[in-house]
């Protein structure tokens, strides 16, 4: 897929307030300074899309972007982030799942995991969560260019070791960097092969 056009639209504090429901959506979470903003500003081939930062949380809305006029980019709140109450922790759950459960047009959630570390409780449980609610993901590993490749091996071994202590399959994996751009194409390519999956639905 080629990005021609990619530019932000709204931020929303509730999904009742994201733009109408008539392209396909495909949203992107993760814990807080997993690479998120990175990632999609390398996925759109512009370098202030999302909003990079070193201070975890920035991002604290529902983003959407428009790219190519087709389709929705959706820049959801990271998680795990300790700085913040408990209850505007709650209050951002609250928002992320309403807005997961309640978007028709939401085709796929890319879940970003650091590649750098062993499986992380909060990263399994929302796969989990992902998994019980029947909603299509992907899980997107992230920074691999800091690993070398065998120790980038070991390590998604674990972590699919991991996975399927309680899965019968493993999820569809996609192993990307911000940085060399690795898996962007293969990213791009699934969003590709799935927007006309959406129109078809709709008519």
């Amino acid at each position: 897929m080629l990005i021609k056009t990619a530019s932000f639209v709204k931020s929303s504090a509730k999904y009742e307030q994201c733009p109408e429901m008539n392209m396909p959506e495909f949203a992107f979470i993760g814990r807080s300074n997993v690479g998120k903003s990175s990632l999609i500003n390398a996925i759109t081939n512009h370098k202030k899309l999302a909003k990079t930062s070193g201070t975890p949380g920035k991002t604290q809305l529902i983003n959407h972007f428009i790219i190519n006029e087709e389709w929705y980019l959706v820049d959801l709140p990271g998680y795990g982030f300790a700085k913040i109450s408990k209850k505007m922790r709650a209050e951002w759950k609250v928002m992320i799942d309403n807005y997961l459960y309640n978007r028709e047009s939401l085709m796929n959630t890319f879940i970003l995991v650091d590649s750098r570390i062993k499986p992380q409780k909060l990263d399994l449980d929302l796969i989990t969560s992902y998994g019980e609610k029947n909603l299509p993901f992907t899980i997107v590993f992230t920074k691999t260019d800091k690993l070398k490749d065998n120790i980038l091996a070991k390590n998604i071994a674990e972590y699919k070791r991991t996975l399927l202590e309680q899965w019968e399959e493993l999820p569809h994996i996609i192993i990307t960097s911000a940085i060399d751009k690795r898996g962007t194409e293969e990213l791009l390519g699934y969003i590709e092969e799935s927007i006309p999956i959406f129109f078809k639905d709709e008519h």
